[in-house]
This record gives C-alpha cells, structure tokens and sequence, in this order.
C-alpha cells in the first residue's frame, strides 16, 4: 500500500471514533448494548471509538445502521474517514515501529509539552546521541534496528524545522540528563551544543530542571501532552511504557498533567538561564 503524505491515518481513526461515540451517545445507547447488537465483543466497539484500532467501512456501515443514521451524506463522510484511516503515514515505510501511534499524533499536533528526566528529549537529539541512547536501552538490538530506529527519529524532528507549520515544542529536562553520559564526551558536547541551538528558535522552549530543585511533581517520570488545531482534536497525555504506552484522553487526567507540568516549569531554570546551564554543563566534556 503506498504511503500517503497529507493523510494521516492516527489522527482519521481518532476523529472518526469520536463521531462514532457521539452517535452513540446521541441514539442513548451503551457501548455493551450495541456490541450484543452487532454480535462483537464491547472491547471492540472501545477500541473503535478511542481511534486504537482500524476501522473498516464495513464497521462504519453496521454501526450507522445500529445507530440509525439516515443521512446519505454522515454516512459517505465516515465511510471515507474509515478509507483514510486504513492507508499508510510515512513512518510505515520503515516496517514495525512500536509506537507508531504517538508518531501519528505528533505529526499532527500543534504543539508539544514533554518532561524528561533522564534522556535529552527525542525531538532534540543528534544522530549520535540518539545512536548510543538507543543502542544503550535496547542492548540486544542488531545494529540495522538500531540505525532503523535513528532514521525514524530524525525524520520525526521535521517538524521542528517546518517553514509553515513548525510544532510549539516546551521541553523541561531533567539536570540528570546532563549529567548522564551516552556515547562518549564528545557525542555529550555535541548533544548540549545541540540543545542550545534549538532553544534559540522562537517556537522552541528548553528549561532545565536543576538538582537544587528538590522533589517536583516529575519524580513519577517522563510524559507529554500533545495539543492539535482541529477542535475535534482532544488534547493528549502520553506515557511511555516498557512493554505499552498508556494515551490519556479524559478532561480530568489532562488537567492534573497540565498543572503538573506549569509547576515543573515554575520550578525550572529561565529560557536565558538554561542556555547558561547547559553551555557551562558542555565545557565538563572534554
């Protein structure tokens, strides 16, 4: 199946899902009661409205009729958005990525918040620091799944350096990862060199979160919170797992993150001193 560049299928399964459940929630039914009704498992029809699984015309055309549509026009609308969610985004070219879904989301969103307490953010690593984290974390990766996995990443930090569109992004780093060395010194230098630059770009923000800090509301770990253009579009908390990641939709868990990370931002150092902090933190690789 080919690659389609202006589709993005995460985003048309997240959109279609949502219409879906509103539907259901307009005909006053339950997800139990309309899966007994279509002979699926309840599983299936949470899936299909929370846009984590594919959803086929097929699954369009029963639901529609459950549901009573009868507008020809709602029906070919989400029969379409079920076609489009079934093609291909440009991080299926590269085969198996296990967190294809957030990939999809970040491609779409506006903007960017993301913690991180141990690594230099994704979006803000060099090749080779990216290389040795990836290699460092995943010990039993051939070095072609390593370089897969680089390739991936540098082709997701486009959308830093979009003309149009570029993504909002505010990252509070850890001074952790500062301190921990992946690779070797000058990989390290560069890295930091690295993450001075890009702060300076107006749509980018960097603050560090120094040891001196004490305990902070991030002790529990790294996550993101991802906004979108599209009204439709909820705003999501992702939380990046071992084995799965965990996507948070409800009102309510996105409130508390986003009062978590307005006090990780309170409590870190100024755009101006970060920049102080990370070049004084380069000059100890050499």
């Amino acid at each position: 199946m080919p690659v389609v560049a202006n589709v993005n299928p995460t985003v048309r399964r997240r959109r279609l899902g949502s219409e879906l459940r509103k539907l259901r929630e307009q005909k006053g039914m339950t997800a139990e009661e309309v899966a007994a009704r279509l002979l699926v498992s309840q599983s299936k029809i949470s899936r299909l409205e929370n846009g984590r699984r594919s959803i086929s015309q097929r699954d369009v055309r029963d639901l529609c009729g459950v549901y009573g549509v009868e507008d020809m026009r709602i029906v070919d609308s989400l029969m379409q958005m079920a076609k489009e969610s079934r093609q291909q985004g440009w991080w299926h070219a590269f085969g198996d990525i296990p967190y294809s879904v957030y990939i999809g989301l970040e491609t779409e969103a506006a903007s960017l918040r993301v913690f991180e307490p141990q690594v230099v953010p994704g979006l803000l690593q060099t090749p080779e620091y990216a290389a040795a984290m990836i290699a460092g974390n995943l010990p039993e990766a051939t070095p072609e799944q390593v370089e897969k996995r680089v390739s991936v990443r540098m082709r997701r930090q486009e959308r830093i350096t979009e003309l149009d569109a570029p993504l909002r992004m505010w990252a509070v780093v850890d001074e952790a990862a500062l301190c921990r060395k992946v690779g070797n010194a000058d990989i390290m230098r560069a890295q930091l060199d690295r993450l001075v630059e890009v702060s300076r770009l107006p749509h980018v923000t960097v603050q560090v979160l120094p040891f001196d800090a004490g305990a902070h509301p991030g002790l529990s770990g790294q996550f993101a919170v991802l906004e979108f253009t599209d009204a439709t579009d909820a705003t999501v908390v992702y939380l990046e797992g071992v084995n799965s990641d965990l996507y948070l939709e409800k009102d309510t868990d996105v409130q508390a993150y986003s009062l978590m990370y307005e006090h990780l931002r309170a409590q870190a150092l100024s755009a101006e001193q970060t920049r102080q902090f990370i070049t004084e933190a380069a000059e100890r690789y050499v």
